[in-house]
């Protein structure tokens, strides 16, 4: 009985979590008790690009960055421990065994950089076409999107002149090209 105000309150926060945690439909008016109950629902409309692509382009840098790390670390640790090779059998497997510690490590520290990075390239790019499209350039948002993330590509990285104009052709290109995919999509 001491703990009875605790209940109450537990009951009443399930309550509140179950109004909001709700996944029917929003349905037409059908009384009162409907209204209150959808009058505290919040819905979010994410457009599926908004994380299809980053997600997507994580996973490649991740895939890539697995790998390079991981080669990285095998050429490091071979190269910073190639004065003192194993002579007993007991020595080269921990050898081997330090060695794929090593690699491992160094993979998963090369996917988490180089999928974090491509994946912030992707979230610009989708940023990018999202701000093209809200300035009233929703046919031209690919190829927008394209240059822009370029620009901002060879900025962040301060490439040369010569450089950044070939960064922007390249992105005009790949801009058209994945217009050029979506409208052949369209047309299918």
């Amino acid at each position: 009985m001491a703990f009875s105000h605790v209940e109450n309150a537990w009951d009443a926060a399930a309550t509140e979590l179950a109004a909001f945690a709700s996944i029917e439909p929003y349905m037409a008016s059908d009384g009162a008790e409907n209204d209150a109950q959808n009058a505290k629902l919040i819905r979010l409309n994410i457009a599926t690009r908004f994380y299809l692509v980053p997600c997507a382009a994580f996973t490649v840098g991740s895939v890539i960055g697995l790998v390079r790390g991981g080669r990285t670390a095998s050429l490091r640790f071979l190269a910073e421990n190639v004065h003192r090779a194993p002579t007993t059998v007991q020595g080269l497997y921990f050898y081997k065994k330090t060695k794929n510690y090593k690699v491992l490590l160094g993979g998963l520290k090369g996917a988490a950089f180089e999928g974090g990075r491509l994946g912030a390239v992707g979230l610009g790019w989708v940023g990018m076409e999202w701000v093209v499209e809200r300035m009233g350039w929703g046919e031209m948002k690919e190829i927008g999107a394209a240059i822009g993330t370029a620009g901002l590509y060879s900025a962040m990285y301060r490439v040369g002149w010569k450089t950044t104009r070939q960064m922007i052709v390249l992105g005009a290109v790949t801009g058209a090209a994945v217009k050029g995919l979506g409208l052949a999509r369209g047309l299918l």
